[in-house]
C-alpha cells in the first residue's frame, strides 16, 4: 500500500520492491498537491464562492478541477518542457464553459465575456509575435506551441484587466529565474526553459491578488 509522501519517508526514500532509489520530485508532487486539497477545502471553498444555487456548488469544484489541471500543466512542462494539447483543450474548454454559463445566468455582464475573449485572443498575438520575431531574429523558437495554446486559456480565466498583472508576473519570474540560471552557470543563453510554470504562477497570483495588484497600479496613475 502507498501512502503518498509517508511512504518515502518510511521506506527511506527508496521502492518498496527493486529497493531503487525514488526521486525526490515524486513525494514533491505529492505534497503539494495535498496542501492545494487543504488550501481549497479550508480558504478556497469559499474563496471562490458565488451567492446562489446551484453556482455556490459549481463554482468552487470548478476552481478545484481548473487548479488540478493548472497544476498537472506546471509539472508536466518543468519536467518534460512539453504541455499536452490534451491538457490545454480540457483547460480552455472549462475556462469558456464557466465564462458562458455566468453570462448565461446573468451573473456576469455580456462586455465582460467579450473581455475576457478579447483578453484570450490578445494574449495569444502576443506570443506568436514574439516567437515569429525571435525566429527571425535569432533563428530559435521564443515559445513553444503548448505555451500558444495555453494562452487563450489564462485570457478567459483572468479576464480584464487581470490578465495584465498575471502576464506581467509570469515574464517577470521568467526572467529573474532564467537570469539566475544563467548567472549560476545552470543554463546557457542558447538552452531553453519551460515559460509554461510561470504563466500558471503569474494566472494564481493575478486570480487571488490581481484586482488588487491593479488598483494599487492605477492609483500611482492618478
Amino acid at each position: 500500500m502507498n501512502i503518498p509522501v509517508l511512504s518515502f519517508i518510511f521506506l527511506g526514500g527508496r521502492c518498496a520492491f527493486c529497493h531503487k532509489k525514488i526521486s525526490i520530485r515524486y513525494p514533491l508532487i505529492e505534497l503539494m498537491t495535498g496542501v492545494f486539497f487543504v488550501w481549497w477545502f479550508v480558504v478556497g471553498f469559499n474563496f471562490f464562492k458565488l451567492v446562489g444555487s446551484p453556482w455556490s456548488f459549481i463554482q468552487p469544484v470548478f476552481w478545484l478541477v481548473t487548479g488540478l489541471t493548472m497544476f498537472a500543466i506546471l509539472v508536466i512542462d518543468l519536467l518534460y518542457m512539453v504541455i499536452p494539447f490534451g491538457l490545454n483543450l480540457t483547460l480552455f474548454s472549462l475556462a469558456l464553459a464557466y465564462r458562458i454559463g455566468l453570462t448565461s445566468f446573468g451573473i456576469m455582464n455580456p462586455t465582460d465575456l467579450f473581455r475576457a475573449l478579447a483578453a484570450g485572443a490578445g494574449v495569444c498575438l502576443l506570443f506568436v509575435i514574439l516567437q515569429l520575431a525571435t525566429k527571425a531574429v535569432k533563428k530559435v523558437d521564443g515559445f513553444g506551441l503548448g505555451d500558444i495554446y495555453l494562452a487563450p486559456s489564462l485570457g478567459l480565466l483572468l479576464g480584464w484587466p487581470k490578465i495584465l498583472p498575471g502576464m506581467f508576473a509570469a515574464f517577470v519570474l521568467g526572467s529573474v529565474v532564467g537570469l539566475s540560471l544563467i548567472a549560476l552557470k545552470k543554463k546557457k543563453m542558447s538552452q531553453y526553459l519551460p515559460f509554461g510554470p510561470f504563466l500558471i504562477i503569474g494566472t494564481a497570483i493575478s486570480l487571488l491578488w490581481g484586482g488588487a495588484i491593479w488598483s494599487w497600479y492605477l492609483s500611482f496613475l492618478v
